[in-house]
Formats: C-alpha cells, sequence, structure tokens
C-alpha cells in the first residue's frame, strides 16, 4: 500500500487540497507533455463491449467474430453487472484459446470494486470501470467523500492483482468538468486509480479534446461513441448518441491531436448499438476512420 493512502480517514478529513497548489501541479504536467505528433496507428488498440453483439453465435464464435472484422479485444460485464457465472466461464476459456483478449471489466456504480478486480484478474485484463455514484440524498461533499473511501478500500486489492481502477465519465450530474475530475483522482493520489475517458459523454457540457487537455496522463483507456448536438435539440439528449461515430459534433481531429499529444496508447472501447457481423464490422470501420487507423 502506498504511504499517502495508509490513513484513509486522516486522508479523507484533509482531502480539499489547495486549488492554486492543485493547478500548478496539473500546469506542469501538461507542460511536459511532447510536441511532437506521432499519430495513432499502432497505438489505438480496438474493442467493443461483449454485450454488444447480437448475433447468435457461440462465446467463441463471437470473439472469433470480432477478431475477424479488425478488433483487437473485448470487455466484459462483471458478474455483479449481468454477466451469468456460466458466461464468464465461457469468456475466459474462448479468450485464452483464441488469443483474444479482454482487457477489462466494467463493474459501473457497484460498490463491491475487490470482486469485479479478482474477475479482471481471472480473464487477464487490466482494469475495472467504475461509475462514480452520485447519491442526491447526501450532501454533496459527503456523497464525494465517501464514494472516495469506497475507491480506496479497493486500492491495495487493485495493486497485489495489478489491476486499474478505471473512473468513467457519466451524466449523473457529478464530476462533469475536466478539472473537477482531475482533482478528485489526484486527491485519491494513487497510481491504481485513473481516468476511464468516455470521449462521447463529455459532449452535452463540453468538448473531447478539452477533456483530454486537462486529465491528460490520467486517462488510460477510452470508451468511443458519437454525439450529435443538433439531434440533442431537436430529438433529444439520448437520441444524440444513435449516430454514426464521425458523423456527429465531436471534433474527432482536435481529438487525435490532442491523444497524439499524450503519446497514448492503449484501448478505445466503442459503446454504441450493437448487431450482427455487418454492424460490428461497420463499427471497427468507423473507428479506423475517426482515429486515422491504418486498415488492418
Amino acid at each position: 500500500m502506498y504511504p499517502n493512502i495508509r490513513n484513509r480517514r486522516q486522508f479523507l478529513g484533509d482531502h480539499a487540497l489547495k486549488l492554486s497548489q492543485w493547478a500548478v501541479t496539473t500546469s506542469v504536467i501538461s507542460a511536459a507533455r511532447p510536441a511532437a505528433a506521432l499519430g495513432l496507428s499502432g497505438r489505438i488498440r480496438k474493442a467493443v463491449k461483449f454485450q454488444m453483439i447480437n448475433e447468435k453465435l457461440s462465446t467463441e464464435d463471437k470473439l472469433r467474430m470480432l477478431r475477424d472484422v479488425g478488433f483487437d479485444g473485448v470487455e466484459v460485464a462483471s458478474t455483479q453487472h449481468g454477466t451469468s457465472a456460466a458466461l464468464a466461464v465461457e469468456l475466459a476459456k474462448a479468450s485464452q484459446k483464441l488469443g483474444f483478449p479482454i482487457h477489462g471489466v466494467i463493474n459501473s456504480s457497484k460498490p463491491n470494486l475487490i470482486g469485479a478486480i479478482d474477475e479482471a484478474a481471472n480473464y487477464g485484463a487490466n482494469s475495472i470501470l467504475h461509475v462514480v455514484r452520485y447519491d442526491t440524498t447526501l450532501p454533496y461533499l459527503q456523497n464525494y467523500r465517501e464514494t472516495q473511501e469506497i475507491i480506496l478500500r479497493a486500492v491495495e486489492h487493485a495493486e497485489k492483482k495489478q489491476i486499474m481502477i478505471l473512473l468513467e465519465n457519466v451524466w449523473a450530474s457529478f464530476l462533469i468538468e475536466p478539472l473537477g475530475m482531475a482533482r478528485y483522482l489526484d486527491e485519491l493520489n494513487s497510481p491504481w486509480v485513473h481516468s476511464y475517458f468516455d470521449i462521447g459523454n463529455v459532449v452535452r457540457w463540453g468538448w473531447p479534446q478539452h477533456w483530454i487537455e486537462v486529465l491528460g496522463q490520467r486517462v488510460k483507456k477510452l470508451d468511443v461513441k458519437e454525439y450529435d448536438l443538433d439531434v440533442a435539440m431537436n430529438r433529444g439528449m439520448r437520441a444524440a448518441f444513435d449516430v454514426p461515430i464521425g458523423q456527429g459534433s465531436i471534433e474527432w481531429d482536435k481529438v487525435r491531436a490532442e491523444l497524439e499529444k499524450l503519446e497514448y496508447q492503449g484501448w478505445a472501447t466503442a459503446e454504441v448499438r450493437g448487431g450482427d457481423r455487418r454492424r460490428m464490422a461497420e463499427i471497427s470501420e468507423q473507428m479506423d476512420r475517426v482515429f486515422a487507423l491504418s486498415a488492418n
């Protein structure tokens, strides 16, 4: 366990950093980034969420199909979040047989992070996706501190298993701007807790390239979806997600530029409307275009 988080109660009592000090730290990190753009080909590993596959195939054939249409891996829900124990066994066996990685486990806001960490380790994954809960019945700062405590209780186990706890930005009306998310992560002060940055989720309130600029090296994985502000205004906020990746309001060239500055290298996982083989191939091609990836 890291010395700075051994005494969690003391940490949470003193958790409010001086904003000026934090801002200086963040600016130093940003200033240290290399200016040269290296390109994302060979750096992005494409994946989808396993539950997006609607074609009636065996578990092994579903993973084989993803590989055939250009994906490098898959992310699966935890058993707390919808995957049956039997399916989990099938997924682990199929992944190992095909050499097709399960890179992460989605646990959403389920509080049992230790169980999700163990599942990720069983798959050979390196992360769990965690959504910080916003309990509106609690005072804001109490919710802030209690959700940090939930994460801190799992850090020692995450280190033991070598599994990152990655926090996703969602529409919970909590941690919805980049400085707040960065500060929340920095207060946790652990090399095992970082950001799972959802590119499409932020467009309701801001621009993904600005989030990437602020979060910097805290970004360890990407969720990929489109968002169209015109659709949101005319058909509803959730309808704005149902737009082909690359054909909405996201300025993908600017997103790429920020990722290149970071020398980002890691997983980008589509989280969009699923379907059969044809649909999976379509998603793969869209991701190639927005990230300017070479043909597989």
